[in-house]
């Protein structure tokens, strides 16, 4: 990570190419937030006027026309945030159908996104990462390598209070159909979320094989272990760690999450990428 704090263009630049990022891994595990670029990224918003941007950009209009059979109207976005446009060299495959990529966001190569997602500023999505189709990458969201984000997952973005982590999901992640995870969770690597899973820092989270019990809050965020196999679950309301009467008569729960097992040769099978289709 450069020391150097750049500002506007210069910035936007850094972090598409990923050479800023931020949020970023020590040796040791740990996550360390920049706060200073998302300090900057707030900046350039402030600073930045309304603009037309027409759709789509200019430079990619010979290429989109041949898919696209009508022209729809032009946005209105700030003008220093218009969306990337992105060329063969890059490796980088966005499927026609609707996707934007916001200027200050980093797809390394091999990153394929299906129509229609969206990726937003700050994030960073490493190599050979699948976004599928109906896909939000928040704001300085940090995707690792040979995540498959399936269809529908919705991964929060933040950018204040600008100290708060984004959600970090680690290498070869699968987060399964509308998914959602949400204020700084850390998905570790190998992690695998079933479908309609919903994390958020206040989610307690059940570790079934470990028989222990996983909580997060805004100040210390939810992390999910290296290889958990994680589902959708519910738990009885209580208040003050005593059941409530009132809820208990109506068998009423509130959501959480199951850790069943960890990974393994089966559910590696089973989450496998289709190589075939890159």
């Amino acid at each position: 990570m450069t020391e150097e704090r750049l500002k506007g263009e210069a910035l936007l630049d850094a972090l598409e190419r990923g050479d800023v990022r931020v949020a970023e891994p020590l040796e040791d595990g740990a996550w360390v937030v920049h706060a200073w670029i998302k300090e900057e990224i707030l900046a350039v918003f402030r600073a930045s006027s309304p603009a037309t941007i027409p759709w789509p950009s200019v430079r990619r209009r010979e290429l989109i026309d041949k898919f696209v059979s009508h022209t729809p109207a032009s946005f209105i976005d700030k003008g220093a945030l218009e969306p990337r446009a992105f060329e063969v060299a890059d490796r980088v495959r966005i499927v026609p159908g609707g996707s934007s990529i916001r200027r200050g966001a980093h797809l390394d190569h091999g990153v394929i996104v299906m129509p229609p997602s969206y990726v937003n500023v700050g994030a960073y999505v490493d190599v050979d990462t699948l976004i599928d189709s109906h896909v939000l990458v928040g704001s300085c969201a940090q995707i690792g390598a040979r995540v498959h984000l399936s269809a529908g997952a919705q991964i929060g973005g933040v950018l204040e209070p600008a100290n708060a982590r984004p959600v970090i999901v680690e290498d070869d992640v699968f987060v399964g159909g509308n998914c959602g995870v949400y204020e700084g969770v850390l998905l570790r690597a190998g992690a695998v979320l079933a479908a309609g899973t919903v994390l958020s820092s206040g989610t307690v989270v059940y570790d079934l094989v470990h028989e222990r019990e996983l909580r997060g809050s805004r100040e210390v965020p939810l992390e999910i272990p290296e290889n958990a196999v994680v589902v959708p679950g519910t738990r009885p309301v209580a208040r003050d760690g005593v059941a409530h009467a009132w809820a208990g008569l109506r068998r009423l729960q509130i959501a959480c999450a199951l850790i069943v097992k960890y990974r393994d040769e089966k559910t590696d099978r089973a989450t496998a990428l289709e190589e075939a289709l890159r």
